[in-house]
C-alpha cells in the first residue's frame, strides 16, 4: 500500500509542476467538443441530450488516450522501469499507484470538459452533477485500470502512440456500454439505470482484479 501511494503521489506532484499531460488532455478533449459543436446539425432539446453521452464520452476517452500514453514516459528515462520492477512489494501496488494518478489527473479533465460541454450544447448538467460524477467514476475507473495496463504493455515498444489505442478501444466496450447508458438515462429519463451501474461495477471489478494481478508479468516483460 505504501508503495502505491508514494507512486501516485510522485506522478501527481509531478504532473503538478510540468502540467504538461493535463494540458494535453484538456486541449484535445475541449477541440472535441467545439468541432461536434459546429460539426453536428442543431436539434431539439430531447435530440441533443440523447446524443449528449456518446459525444462526451468520446471526448473523454480520446482524451484520456493522450494522458495514458505518457503515464510510463518518465520511467524510460534511465531504465526507472527496472527500478519499479525491483520495489520491496507486489507488483500490483505498483499498477494500483499509477491507476490512481490517472484516475485523478483524467477525472480533473472529465470535469473541465463536461462544463465546457453544457455551454456549448445548452445541456443543464448541473442539476445532475452528482450522480453524473458517480457515473462518470466508475467509467473513469475502467478505463484506468484498462489504459494503465496497456499502457505499461506498449510503452516499450517502436509505435507505442498507435499501439495502445488498439489494444484499449476493444477492451473499452463494455465500459463504454455501461458508461454511456447510465449518462444516456440520467440525462433523459432523470435516474440511472440499474443494468448501467451493475454492468460497470462488474467490468470494473474485473478489469481491476487482473489488472492486478497481471502486472507483474507485464514488468518482466
Amino acid at each position: 500500500m505504501n508503495v502505491a501511494l508514494a507512486l501516485a503521489w510522485k506522478d501527481l506532484v509531478t504532473e503538478w509542476r510540468s502540467r504538461d499531460r493535463v494540458i494535453a488532455m484538456l486541449l484535445f478533449s475541449l477541440l472535441v467538443v467545439v468541432v461536434f459543436h459546429f460539426a453536428l446539425p442543431g436539434g431539439t432539446t430531447t435530440e441533443i441530450r440523447s446524443n449528449a453521452p456518446g459525444l462526451l464520452w468520446v471526448a473523454y476517452v480520446f482524451a484520456a488516450i493522450i494522458g495514458l500514453n505518457r503515464a510510463f514516459a518518465l520511467e524510460l528515462e534511465n531504465e526507472a522501469l527496472s527500478g519499479l520492477a525491483l520495489a520491496p512489494a507486489e507488483r500490483g501496488w505498483i499498477f494500483l499507484g499509477k491507476a490512481a494518478a490517472n484516475f485523478v489527473l483524467i477525472g480533473v479533465v472529465q470535469g473541465v470538459t463536461a462544463v465546457v460541454f453544457a455551454v456549448a450544447f445548452d445541456v443543464d448538467l448541473l442539476s445532475v452533477a452528482a450522480r453524473l460524477a458517480g457515473v462518470v467514476a466508475l467509467g473513469n475507473l475502467g478505463l484506468c485500470c484498462a489504459g494503465t495496463l496497456f499502457s505499461a504493455m506498449s510503452v516499450r515498444t517502436r509505435f507505442r502512440e498507435v499501439l495502445l489505442p488498439i489494444l484499449l478501444l476493444p477492451a473499452l466496450f463494455p465500459v463504454l456500454a455501461g458508461a454511456v447508458e447510465g449518462t444516456r438515462s440520467l440525462l433523459v429519463e432523470g435516474s440511472v439505470a440499474f443494468e448501467a451501474i451493475q454492468l460497470l461495477l462488474v467490468v470494473d471489478g474485473i478489469y481491476l482484479i487482473v489488472s492486478f494481478l497481471g502486472f507483474e508479468y507485464i514488468l518482466d516483460e
